[in-house]
């Protein structure tokens, strides 16, 4: 079983791997939604970018998912947001150790609203909730669905294992969008990256460099080693034909790929 964990695991590292090749931050999230059921012994994932709340936040599904919950009300959707029983579960603490529906409230998940309407819509019965790792308030992540029997033990840890690779896909998915903005106010497009042969993580690398930030720091902030940073950076210099950071900030301000300080 531990060869099947590392298998689904190194086919994970491989998706996240072409996430973050990808430059549209939209696209990010359903590649690994598309992955994820698979990899966890699920069959539907629902995923979750702000609170799990019933009120407001959008929501997005795994392919298959999103016709059957399309067709959804307000208050049946609702039920979906609010994330039971994981939102009260993460929130009265710091662990973010995914946990099944089952292991929280126990047999009353079966009787609950929210089981009842899953099981009516997809007929599964069990979820694992998948939050990332570092949120806090809100605490934002994964819903993993499937029928028959619960999540197992090994399911579980690898879930925990995939955590860090959800966490930074978010991370490039923020950063990305961030850059994105930027650049459109200040006269960039994508298209300029993509034209000086720039990665999607070559770019976000580029706007922390504007940040002032360490490489260790900007390690720790894309979860990646210095090493890694260091390639990114040696990378930016050459394809910005600069030799040293403030040198390829300021070039990256003459192209609009990154905004120049204000006057």
């Amino acid at each position: 079983m531990a060869h099947g964990l590392a298998g689904a695991y190194e086919r994970m590292a491989s998706v996240a791997v072409a996430a973050l090749h990808e430059h549209d931050p939209e696209r990010l999230w359903p590649l690994l939604a598309a992955a994820l059921p698979g990899l966890c012994g699920g069959d539907a994932v629902i995923y979750k970018l702000d609170d799990w709340n019933e009120r407001a936040g959008t929501v997005g599904f795994s392919p298959g998912a999103d016709t059957v919950f399309d067709r959804l009300g307000g208050e049946a959707m609702g039920l979906l947001r609010a994330g039971y029983p994981f939102a009260g579960h993460y929130a009265h603490g710091p662990d973010r150790t995914p946990v099944t529906a089952r292991q929280v409230v126990g047999a009353s998940w079966s009787a609950s609203p929210t089981a009842r309407l899953l099981d009516d819509l997809m007929d599964v019965d069990h979820v694992l909730g998948m939050p990332l790792p570092q949120s806090t308030t809100p605490i934002t992540g994964c819903l993993v669905y499937r029928s028959g029997r619960d999540f197992t033990d090994d399911q579980l840890r690898l879930a925990e294992r995939l955590q860090p690779l959800l966490a930074a896909v978010e991370q490039q998915r923020q950063l990305l969008q961030r850059w994105q903005r930027l650049a459109t106010a200040h006269g960039g497009t994508a298209e300029q990256a993509t034209d000086l042969g720039l990665t999607p993580r070559e770019t976000t690398v580029l706007l922390l460099l504007t940040d002032a930030l360490t490489a260790s720091a900007m390690g720790r902030r894309l979860g990646i080693s210095d090493r890694t940073v260091h390639k990114h950076i040696a990378n930016i210099y050459r394809k910005l034909g600069t030799h040293d950071r403030i040198s390829t900030v300021l070039r990256a301000q003459r192209l609009g790929l990154v905004p120049a300080p204000s006057r």
